[in-house]
């Protein structure tokens, strides 16, 4: 039998599902050969013990003749897998099927693995949200998906996977009661212009293994069909995640204690087979069915409050200096905490 490699793409949030996979191929395959082709980037494989050392940018120099000329060439694509688009396995599990052909069977969460700076980046800007919101519970807020563009003035997501802007406002202005708010979004925006007069930290050229630190130190996730989710899963945080156009039993982990899905899209959504065929009547379908009023904010503010309260535990400030080494180090310092305009900045 030849060895395989294997061809991986997409966005971060995929890359992350295909780890569980490919860890059972290395345990069970007997293929000490293999490589994986990172179309899609390696960042989120960066530090893995048996899955790092395999991987290769598609532009690494010769890579064809040194190593792929001799294997066989896979490229796994879950959303083909039978499985995957009638809702009966998710992400991750598609990509045990397609790679390793073994049915639907239970996957440890992704393992993503931080060096010292990467988790220095996250304890150092939860640090500052702290000291500039005076709140000890802080939240990370994704509320955008891949799919997200800005057109005018205004902000749309054509794969309605996106938590709307207006409805991003308003959740904002009732979390910041009880919490402080991280934006986990590459957009910048001015909240003072929708009347939000605290700060609301928004960091600004943060790289997404520092986002993981970001998420693995907060203390609790909330977003959308993203990145952000699975990160927070793979780090075991309490989360809330909000679903329209795509089914929680695909995309995301409804079966975790910790989860709380909030489903826009229940008994309303048409399955849009991307990857497999474009469906404009799909997408049309499910136009705006992220769109929320305020009766079902305050029902799912009111549920990341119950969960949030059931899975985490603050603990008490330690004193000044306690963690030195970790906060202080003034050359240890990687965040870039961008608060709202006319609030300054944290550096």
């Amino acid at each position: 039998m030849r060895s395989k490699a294997f061809f991986i793409n997409g966005g971060a949030g995929r890359v992350i599902c295909s780890i569980p996979a490919l860890e059972k191929y290395a345990e069970e395959s007997g293929d000490n050969e293999f490589v994986i082709i990172c179309e899609g980037g390696m960042d989120m494989y960066k530090g893995h013990p048996e899955l790092h050392a395999r991987c290769y940018d598609n532009w690494h120099k010769d890579l064809f003749e040194e190593k792929l000329k001799d294997k066989d060439i896979v490229s796994p694509e879950p959303y083909r897998i039978w499985e995957y688009y009638n809702q009966k396995c998710n992400l991750n599990q598609a990509f045990d099927i397609a790679i390793n052909n073994k049915g639907i069977r239970d996957l440890q969460p992704p393992k993503l693995y931080l060096n010292i700076e990467e988790e220095l980046a996250g304890k150092n800007l939860i640090a500052e949200v702290k000291e500039v919101t005076k709140k000890d519970k802080l939240i990370v807020i994704q509320p955008f998906g891949r799919g997200i563009q800005q057109v005018g003035n205004f902000i749309a997501d054509p794969s309605s996977r996106s938590i709307e802007f207006v409805n991003l406002v308003q959740f904002i202005k009732k979390l910041s009661a009880n919490y402080g708010i991280i934006l986990m979004s590459e957009m910048q925006f001015n909240f003072e212009a929708e009347g939000i007069d605290f700060p609301v930290a928004q960091p600004k050229d943060i790289n997404l293994r520092q986002w993981a630190g970001i998420i693995k130190e907060a203390n609790y996730f909330f977003g959308c069909d993203s990145v952000g989710q699975h990160i927070a899963y793979s780090f075991d945080k309490p989360a809330t995640v909000i679903i329209g156009s795509t089914f929680a039993e695909n995309i995301s982990y409804p079966d975790n204690e910790k989860f709380d899905i909030q489903d826009m899209g229940e008994g309303k959504r048409t399955y849009d087979p991307i990857r497999i065929m474009p469906d404009d009547h799909a997408n049309r379908t499910n136009d705006k069915i992220m769109l929320m009023n305020e009766p079902i904010i305050d029902v799912i503010v009111k549920s990341i409050n119950t969960n949030f309260d059931k899975w985490v535990k603050i603990e008490k400030p330690k004193p000044k200096n306690a963690d030195i080494n970790v906060l202080d180090n003034p050359t240890a310092s990687t965040s870039k905490l961008k608060l709202m305009p006319g609030l300054g900045n944290v550096n």
